[in-house]
């Protein structure tokens, strides 16, 4: 009898896990990612999770699981990417992902117009540049 009722308590357990759990699977399953759609869509995902008080114990698997397979595609594609950026293209590239613009990159470097100028290619990142940038 005690081998029935630790089957029922675990299909329950695996119940109470598995609704949440499987609708994130549904949506997007946990797999490794082989595109760059896939990550922008697993991206996506994380991004609606992240940062949730609220999360069950099958969705903070999920996240955990799903922010292993962006974490692993992004070692193994777009950093040997980025490495061939030359350092201006690098600098977009970081401000298209963070929606940043000319105004706000001006506002990190000191002037909208410094950020113009070095975005055109009409002055070089310096010291200085490069500190405000990684600050």
């Amino acid at each position: 009898m005690s081998t029935v009722k630790t089957a029922t308590t675990k299909r329950s357990a695996a119940a109470v896990v598995s609704d949440d759990y499987l609708n994130l699977i549904k949506r997007f399953p946990l797999r490794p990612l082989r595109s760059d759609a896939d990550l922008k869509q697993a991206g996506s995902v994380l991004d609606e999770i992240v940062g949730r008080s609220d999360l069950s114990s099958g969705e903070r698997d999920y996240m955990e699981g799903l922010a292993r397979f962006i974490r692993d595609y992004e070692v193994e594609h777009i950093r040997h990417r980025l490495k061939k950026l030359k350092p201006i293209e690098l600098l977009k590239h970081l401000m298209e992902e963070n929606n940043m613009n000319t105004s706000e990159l001006g506002y990190v470097l000191g002037s909208r117009g410094l950020a113009s100028e070095v975005l055109n290619g009409k002055r070089g990142l310096s010291k200085t540049l490069i500190a405000k940038l990684s600050r």
